[in-house]
């Protein structure tokens, strides 16, 4: 590993342990994690032979990412850029679901779930890094200047936009929340596609790259369903979730009616 791709999966495993980390770091997953190879090792698909190839400049994509980037600059110290802001912490993308859940959940109400989460790290590194490691694919503001929400650190140039890591991570959690809470399905990918667009507000990816992190992490997941292990895992997710549901405490309904409104700001038009 030549690049600096520990933040998701460190991420990842700080829904457990309630941290606040960000996607760029300064170390190897594996130096880092230690782990494993998740729940599909080599059996994963591989997504860099299935995504679209990631725009070039010149291109009908290359030039409609640009003006995207540009365009949604206009959101800069909106409601919807602190959502941005909000979304960049990958340890709170559970947490940022619980008003489309209907309750928090947390190592403490949901620990087979969220050990779950935490296992997909390796497996949301490789169906995120291979490709970027192949594209190459500079963030938006290295092409053309605009503020972001986050600091554009040497770390965060250094990792390459196509697909996005944070799209990627969001939807693959928001696809695995929607079979455990069916009748939240539209509220829960409601999020996770907010969740995902965040980056385009916050000016660190592109609109391609936040599409590819979407079908990404479906590629993922359709993979994941492959596993026996994962699918048992899910099974008594399953039922902790409809335990936690109905234990609650219910997310503050002002709260989250709020957090519904500014989602819809879009970052498209």
């Amino acid at each position: 590993m030549t690049r600096a791709r520990a933040g998701i999966f460190v991420g990842v495993l700080a829904v457990l342990a309630g941290g606040a980390l960000a996607e760029v770091a300064t170390k190897p997953a594996s130096m880092t994690l230690g782990v494993s190879s998740g729940y599909l090792g080599k059996a994963a698909p591989d997504t860099y032979k299935i995504l679209p190839p990631a725009p070039t400049p010149g291109t009908i994509r290359w030039e409609s990412d640009r003006a995207t980037f540009l365009a949604t600059r206009r959101l800069k110290d909106s409601p919807r850029w602190a959502m941005a802001i909000n979304d960049v912490n990958l340890g709170g993308a559970v947490k940022d679901m619980s008003c489309a859940v209907g309750v928090e959940l947390t190592p403490q109400n949901a620990p087979r779930f969220s050990a779950m989460i935490a296992k997909l790290g390796p497996d949301v590194a490789w169906a995120t890094n291979n490709p970027k490691d192949n594209y190459k694919r500079p963030r938006p503001y290295l092409t053309d200047p605009g503020p972001t929400c986050v600091e554009q650190s040497a770390a965060l140039s250094a990792s390459s936009d196509y697909p996005s890591g944070h799209v990627t991570f969001g939807w693959t959690i928001g696809l695995i929340l929607a079979e455990l809470a069916p009748d939240r399905a539209t509220e829960i990918l409601a999020r996770a596609r907010a969740f995902g667009e965040s980056r385009l507000v916050c000016g660190v990816h592109t609109m391609s790259a936040v599409e590819s992190g979407r079908t990404n992490a479906s590629i993922l997941v359709a993979g994941l369903h492959g596993s026996e292990v994962f699918r048992k895992d899910l099974d008594v997710a399953r039922a902790e979730v409809a335990k936690a549901r109905l234990a609650g405490p219910v997310p503050d309904p002002a709260a989250c009616a709020l957090e519904a409104e500014t989602a819809k700001a879009s970052p498209y038009n």
